[in-house]
């Protein structure tokens, strides 16, 4: 049988793949959004503004975002801890393009599609 090829392997392709693997999935790039829109937010803020995250998914998500640098975590050491989440330099980046995004859905919603 012969080996299947890949149907892109350019290097454009790849970088594609890269950026959806930064920012895709279900709560990544609402949580880019929310930080754009509130400039700080913190742990249990972010929680209530995705009601359906769980926990383990909401700390998951953030430390990979904040592993891509796309955003910042500041920790105050006080009682109780205090952590605020920003938008990184390279997630500001992305801003344009999830607006964007949102445009998109919203007029295709509006069209119900």
């Amino acid at each position: 049988m012969k080996k299947k090829e890949k149907i892109c392997p350019e290097v454009a392709t790849c970088s594609v793949d890269y950026a959806f693997k930064r920012i895709g999935g279900k709560y990544k790039g609402r949580i880019l959004w929310y930080l754009h829109e509130h400039t700080v937010l913190r742990y249990g803020e972010l929680s209530r503004t995705l009601p359906d995250i769980t926990t383990k998914m909401l700390t998951q998500t953030l430390r990979e975002l904040e592993g891509d640098l796309l955003i910042h975590r500041k920790v105050y050491h006080e009682v109780p801890p205090k952590v605020e989440y920003t938008l990184a330099p390279f997630g500001k980046e992305l801003i344009p393009f999830i607006t964007y995004l949102k445009q998109w859905g919203d007029k295709q919603m509006a069209n119900g599609h």
